[in-house]
């Protein structure tokens, strides 16, 4: 291990044992103040687990840290959920973006401005790891030019530690944005509530719409709230429209009308009818937007179709075939090629000589327990939903009954855990 290492280069970095079973994802650096103009100290870093929850690693149990992974001295761990203490700051949360003034090398003249993009932190005589270096893009007063990036020493960068409305948000998306939706989402929720905002605000429409269908219920409410309304009607139309369905119903009603009157027509359609369906039914949890396609389609036009990179595993996992129209509600539903079946057949074979018929659908009104019931039975991962006239109006798959069987805090990350199958702790 190197005697000097940058930290953001650490984010999402897999976290191993000494016998190489994976504990984690670094998600960031603890660094302690001090009460002398000593640099501040590394005490450790954050790694999350699986459920999403975040432990603290000593940086005395880190034996190694470099581009591929970090790896630990140890096999015993403290499984308690990290809670940042009042001396301690983080590093990607709390530095990564301020702004800051980088005085000159001579001590004479008022100094650089310039935004943080990584800290840098060195083992001294003592095996301490001391924060050090910093990572400072110029700021060059022009909207198309970047400055550039140069490292300075952390006694000549003022402002490093500080009020957060000298923070910005570049690069902190940038590492986010790395991450799968869930974890972004995961990551978001361990912000303070202004900064989550604030971060929130300067994603994508289409990033920011992936990251809301992976927060809890009053995450999203808050977020959505503080946007301008015609933003806010942009993101709930790239969502899933049964998330967008779900988030609206959180919201009041003179709310949900002028959202949806500001979406686009085509956009607010499925959502307005979700909306419509009894909570706790097929027609409320389901997808609007399953993959349909008419009997005289190919397999090899199917194949192309399951392989579009926007769609999820589950609804890309079987094909719905129905007369025309192909979007919702269709024409007469006829039944479902599942991806297996397409795989072992010609691509010139037609649809219509390949779906599978013996599974009754759902109706809109089918309740929760009876698609679990059914789903389990069949070993299903979606099942259809028609109407009364047997056109198909959506699907149910295997994560929206997960979604809403579990209970309605699970993804809140501030609820309370109990520890169970804990290994001995180590302290802090």
């Amino acid at each position: 291990m190197g005697t000097r290492v940058y930290l953001a280069r650490l984010a999402a970095l897999p976290v191993f044992d000494p016998n190489g079973d994976r504990v984690g994802r670094v998600r960031d650096a603890v660094v302690r103040l001090r009460t002398t103009n000593r640099p501040p100290q590394i005490v450790g870093l954050i790694a999350e687990m699986a459920l999403r929850r975040r432990i603290f690693l000593p940086i005395g149990r880190v034996t190694s840290m470099d581009a591929d992974a970090v790896v630990l001295s140890t096999g015993t761990l403290n499984l308690r959920r990290f809670e940042k203490r009042q001396n301690e700051l983080l590093v990607l949360e709390d530095l990564l973006d301020r702004r800051v003034t980088v005085l000159p090398e001579d001590g004479n003249g008022p100094g650089t401005a310039g935004t943080v993009v990584d800290v840098g932190m060195d083992l001294n005589r003592n095996n301490e790891w001391l924060v050090t270096r910093i990572a400072v893009r110029q700021h060059t007063g022009r909207l198309a030019r970047r400055g550039h990036v140069y490292q300075a020493e952390y006694e000549r960068v003022k402002g490093l530690i500080g009020p957060t409305d000298t923070q910005g948000t570049s690069n902190l998306i940038a590492l986010l944005e790395q991450m799968r939706p869930a974890d972004m989402a995961n990551a978001l929720q361990d912000l303070p509530s202004a900064r989550r905002n604030e971060v929130a605000e300067a994603l994508s429409d289409r990033t920011l719409a992936d990251v809301l269908e992976e927060l809890p219920e009053h995450d999203q409410v808050e977020i959505l709230i503080r946007l301008d309304r015609e933003r806010a009607a942009d993101v709930l139309e790239r969502m899933d429209p049964d998330d967008a369905a779900d988030l609206l119903a959180e919201l009041p009603k003179a709310e949900q009308a002028v959202l949806l009157d500001l979406m686009e027509p085509e956009e607010a359609a499925p959502v307005r009818q979700l909306m419509n369906y009894r909570p706790g039914t097929a027609g409320s949890v389901m997808t609007s937007e399953p993959v349909i396609m008419t009997p005289d389609a190919t397999v090899a036009e199917a194949l192309a179709r399951i392989r579009e990179p926007e769609l999820s595993p589950v609804v890309a996992a079987q094909v719905f075939v129905a007369r025309a129209p192909s979007a919702t509600p269709s024409g007469k539903y006829l039944g479902m090629a599942h991806f297996q079946r397409l795989l072992r057949e010609p691509p010139a074979a037609i649809l219509g000589g390949l779906v599978e018929t013996d599974i009754d659908p759902l109706s809109p009104e089918t309740d929760l327990t009876e698609i679990t019931r059914r789903m389990a039975t069949y070993d299903m991962v979606a099942m259809p939903v028609v109407d009364n006239a047997y056109r198909l109006v959506g699907a149910v798959t295997v994560d929206d009954v997960l979604d809403h069987s579990l209970p309605r805090d699970w993804r809140d990350r501030d609820k309370d855990d109990t520890d169970t199958a804990i290994l001995p702790r180590a302290t802090r």
